[in-house]
């Protein structure tokens, strides 16, 4: 049976220390708080043979968390704390009930710096994977403002509704990516395997091939002789573009240049208008202060090339102008439309209302519009495909029309 150590504080907040015997973690818990102690770490002890575990609290941080057990974790949390379960021992229930072991691993660590005095916010920032800076913002601003258990029911609200919208964009993209791909098979096979061949039977008649049956054969050529030379250039582009989007400067050419694509940027930035509306929306409902609201909202866009173009409306809003007045100037993120809803919205009071709904109209138009690219793009990308293949058969049948020339 598991050997731990454990340190805990006793009636009079001394702290005190020791081992204990039990069948796993969780009933360690229980058997140091049956004692009239309040469990602060508990570690399990490593076999003399093995190597030092370390504990949960040795920074045991292998395995991946599952957003939908983030998820769950957080509405659970929220019901608990609702409930009026304090926050240890709902941490406490909800490690002990996961069913994740990477999840319970989390769970515990998080539990055991939320008892050693530790902020809940705090707790959850050692975890970025599981945690981003925006779930991080939200829950330190509910702590500031004594209402965790809002904020944290408005997070599973919020994530649910972005998990919905990004799975509507992914679904968009799986055809024509398909398409794209069943395309560039189709030319791979024609240029390594169907050109050779009718290539050897050119070079046995001699003569002057058409410049189209030429340009071919020499792309042709130049796969199969430097087809590893090609994948290289192309890996290393790829990683040049991947390092580039990691730096400030690079990735906000790499946004501006996809803003500026036709139809692709108008969609990326209604998507971003809807994180934005909804993660503002949800902040003021929550009774988060506007100013606190609208700079975890800017987290919440996306891109920083969007994001900058709120960064100046915060500044004015601090200086006590309105809302509305403020957003105007972000002229590509907020439409016209956008900004008379926000205006009614701060005169009425209902500021946080409006913003949800102005989130859901949008959202309705964002998969409208993706439903007419996907719509749009298949059948460009059939005539491309069809264009290309028929470039490459026509250019290979050309010289047969001139047979008789080509024979020596």
């Amino acid at each position: 049976m598991p050997v731990y150590t454990y340190t805990a504080l006793d009636r009079t907040g001394k702290g005190v220390g020791g081992t204990i015997t039990a069948e796993g973690r969780a009933a360690a818990l229980e058997l140091v708080s049956a004692k009239g102690l309040h469990p602060v770490t508990i570690d399990e002890q490593a076999p003399p043979s093995d190597a030092p575990t370390g504990g949960v609290r040795g920074g045991v941080r292998g395995g991946r968390v599952s957003q939908a057990s983030v998820e769950t974790f957080t509405r659970q949390l929220a019901n608990l704390l609702a409930a009026g379960v304090p926050l240890s021992r709902a941490l406490h229930i909800l490690a002990r009930e996961a069913s994740q072991p990477a999840a319970r691993r989390q769970w515990t660590a998080i539990h055991d710096d939320v008892v050693g005095g530790r902020s809940l916010g705090d707790s959850l920032e050692k975890w970025p994977r599981s945690f981003p800076p925006i779930y991080i913002a939200m829950v330190r601003a509910g702590e500031t403002g004594g209402f965790l258990e809002l904020v944290l029911q408005q997070i599973a609200d919020f994530r649910s509704r972005e998990h919905e919208l990004k799975g509507k964009v992914v679904a968009a993209l799986v055809y024509p990516i398909v398409l794209a791909t069943l395309a560039a098979a189709v030319l791979t096979f024609l240029l390594t395997y169907f050109i050779p061949r009718f290539s050897a039977i050119f070079d046995e008649f001699g003569g002057a091939l058409p410049w189209l049956t030429r340009a071919i054969v020499a792309a042709s050529d130049l796969i199969l002789r430097r087809g590893l030379v090609l994948l290289a250039a192309g890996a290393i582009i790829v990683l040049a573009l991947r390092r580039l989007s990691v730096s400030d400067v690079g990735r906000r050419k790499l946004e501006r240049a996809i803003l500026g694509l036709p139809a692709v940027g108008k969609v990326v930035a209604r998507f971003a208008l809807v994180r934005f509306c909804r993660m503002l929306g949800t902040l003021l409902g929550a009774g988060v202060p506007l100013v606190r609201a609208l700079r975890v909202a800017r987290e919440a866009i996306g891109n920083q090339t969007l994001a900058d173009t709120v960064t100046q409306a915060i500044e004015d809003v601090q200086r006590g102008a309105p809302l509305a007045r403020s957003l105007a100037a972000s002229e590509r993120l907020f439409p016209a439309s956008v900004i008379e809803m926000v205006a009614v919205g701060e005169e009425t009071g209902r500021l946080n209302e409006e913003l949800v709904r102005l989130s859901i109209a949008y959202e309705a138009e964002l998969d409208r519009r993706l439903r007419i690219l996907v719509s749009l793009a298949e059948p460009a990308l059939l005539l491309i495909m069809a264009g290309v293949v028929g470039t490459v058969v026509i250019g290979m049948l050309l010289p047969i029309f001139t047979l008789q020339d080509l024979i020596r």
